[in-house]
């Protein structure tokens, strides 16, 4: 397992207050960039910039990520551009809030 993908693991563990989804799976990462020296740089978003987690999300999340064994630092970046959507959302996560039908309707009305 790379640092990456360890670092993606100790994401899924952060979850959005307001939502019973992990902040990878909701889609609110928008890039993880990992050096040869353990530095990562996480840039990421929320699901509105009015977000009542606003203020301590970023802290947990570079937490997490300072948690990653062989992570040297970590970088935290907030961004708004392009705002957050569901479309960013896996389909796990879609199907967790109740967002998607198991089966899509389309295949339903054959």
């Amino acid at each position: 397992m790379t640092l990456k993908d360890q670092v993606i693991a100790a994401l899924r563990k952060v979850y959005d207050p307001e939502m019973p989804v992990n902040i990878y799976e909701l889609g609110l990462i928008y890039g993880i960039d990992v050096d040869d020296a353990g530095a990562v740089a996480v840039r990421m978003t929320l699901t509105a910039p009015n977000c009542p987690v606003a203020g301590t999300l970023p802290g947990e999340v570079e937490r997490a990520v300072r948690s990653v064994p062989g992570v040297t630092n970590a970088k935290i970046e907030l961004t708004f551009d392009p705002p957050w959507s569901k479309a960013r959302m896996s389909e796990a996560a879609k199907l967790a809030l109740g967002l998607e039908d198991i089966i899509p309707i389309a295949r339903l009305t054959r």
